[in-house]
């Protein structure tokens, strides 16, 4: 497959070197210099018009890695133009344009994934197995029931171009969705270098603690698993991609330990990408970035108001938008009806009209029904 690579971020420029180096896929265009670029294949050239790429027939899938004030546009225009389209997290300022790149995507049939992949870790995903709730407690588990996931690991860096707070994609993955969310910093915004705390509760249970270190501290990450039998320790010495060691005490009392070498996330987004591709189901969905964005906005929101963030998930398909707009059309017939009623009195014969009026939008709900659906 065809692609071409819309900025330089360094996200974007390391799935562009691996998906050439993978040998089923091509670079032929980008738009920024980047020294890795030119190594990439004799047909790879510098275009500085994306619209010229896009323009390009050949041109089957894009990288969008461009600033964040640009990255939403050429997101829009890429999907316009019916491309396939891998996107840097974040997508944008905020979740709007993820909803709005959703229903652009079910438009035009292509394949939209996020460049947010820390969550398929090997580790966290054995993490993630030291999670229980519920009856699935009383399993024979070196934690128990599940109570609090707490975390440490680097915040907003003074290089980020946008306060977009990392890691949701692990605290999803370990603990599932968040249910409510608070924000505490010294000022009232996210500021890159300055220190974080974030706190919350999950939707199935238990609560969270992420610290986000300020500038200048060391990149190791940490994460913590507690529960009413004991506890898992993560540790990424050297940062997310470098080793990994899961500490636990097991029943007996004897202490355990995993290791992972560093990880490469990348050829995990190719298997992603070419199995969407395939019409199979992928490992990662533009989902995880909807997710991301809407818990970025709940925690600028915490921080500016000095209170809790709640969650309230809406799924980014044509079923909400119908339900959406159903809703509106519901309104504005009630405000109808109840005009009419008063006209009565003076035109009678309008009454006539209520009734067809409430036939016809009664009718609008078997739409529903009677259209086939979309695969989600």
């Amino acid at each position: 497959m065809r692609f071409a690579l819309f900025g330089n971020h360094p996200d974007g420029v390391d799935l562009a070197e691996a998906l050439a180096g993978s040998g089923h896929h091509e670079l032929v265009a980008y738009t920024r210099d980047d020294p890795r670029l030119h190594r990439l294949g004799p047909k790879a050239r510098k275009v500085g018009d994306v619209e010229e790429i896009l323009a390009d027939p050949s041109v089957d899938a894009v990288i969008v890695a461009d600033s964040v004030g640009a990255r939403s546009q050429q997101l829009r225009r890429a999907l316009q133009s019916e491309r396939h389209v891998l996107c840097v997290h974040p997508a944008g300022d905020g979740p709007e344009i993820a909803y709005e790149a959703a229903m652009m995507r079910d438009d035009v049939k292509c394949i939209l994934l996020p460049i947010l992949n820390d969550g398929r870790h090997p580790a966290i995903r054995r993490l993630r197995e030291f999670v229980h709730r519920g009856e699935s407690a009383k399993q024979d588990s070196p934690v128990g029931e599940f109570l609090l996931l707490k975390a440490e690991w680097p915040g907003i860096r003074e290089t980020e171009e946008s306060a977009a707070f990392p890691g949701w994609d692990i605290l999803r993955t370990v603990g599932g969705d968040i249910a409510e969310l608070s924000a505490f910093a010294a000022s009232e915004e996210a500021v890159p270098g300055e220190p974080a705390v974030l706190t919350g509760s999950f939707e199935h249970g238990g609560l969270f603690q992420v610290s986000l270190l300020p500038a200048g501290a060391d990149d190791s990450w940490l994460l913590t698993v507690a529960g009413r039998a004991g506890r898992v320790e993560l540790q990424f010495p050297t940062g997310i991609a470098g080793p990994a060691f899961l500490n636990w005490r097991d029943a007996s009392g004897q202490d355990q330990e995993e290791y992972w070498d560093a990880w490469d996330a990348c050829p995990s987004l190719i298997e992603a990408f070419e199995a969407a591709v395939s019409n199979q189901p992928p490992a990662i969905s533009w989902q995880d970035e909807v997710r991301a964005l809407e818990l970025d906005d709940a925690a600028r929101r915490s921080l500016s108001k000095r209170r809790t963030s709640l969650l309230e998930y809406q799924e980014a398909t044509e079923e909400v938008g119908f339900k959406g707009t159903m809703t509106l059309v519901g309104c504005a017939l009630l405000w109808v009806v109840l005009l009419l009623v008063v006209l009565t009195a003076w035109v009678p014969w309008l009454r006539w009209v209520i009734m067809p009026l409430i036939v016809v939008f009664l009718g609008l709900q078997l739409l529903r029904y009677a259209l086939p659906k979309r695969p989600s």
